[in-house]
């Protein structure tokens, strides 16, 4: 009987183990941007746009998903569109990585939430930055 149950017990272990590792904890969140002075060789850049951000929650996991919930207004009076091109996420390892793709539409003047993945990485993001904040 107990060469039935060890590896039903194992694999179940297993299971919830692994659902914790997908877990997101809260690393920090920012309602000011903090200044770094990482080269920018390549010099990239995010793509001209009229939002500004007004504040950022950082999250991983143990896995190196990076995660954040991000606070951004619309400056234009018009209608506009966000994507991924419009942010950048800096790690600590100098490198600048916008998100992976989305597409949040605003109103004038709107201020919204939208939450993103930057995919896995081995670093942790340190800032996240629009064309306002250059």
């Amino acid at each position: 009987m107990y060469n039935y149950i060890f590896p039903i017990l194992i694999l179940f272990s297993y299971a919830i183990n692994a659902e914790e590792t997908e877990v997101l904890s809260v690393e920090r969140s920012v309602s000011k941007n903090i200044n770094l002075s990482f080269a920018n060789d390549n010099n990239i850049m995010p793509k001209k746009g009229d939002f500004e951000i007004v504040n950022y929650v950082l999250m991983s996991n143990v896995i190196g998903e990076r995660w954040s919930v991000i606070t951004l207004t619309n400056l234009a009076t018009g209608n506009r569109t966000l994507d991924q091109d419009h942010l950048l996420g800096l790690f600590a390892d100098g490198s600048r990585i916008s998100p992976l793709e989305y597409k949040l539409n605003f109103e004038g003047k709107e201020t919204q939430s939208i939450t993103v993945s930057f995919g896995k990485h081995k670093f942790p993001i340190l800032s996240i930055y629009s064309s306002n904040e250059i």
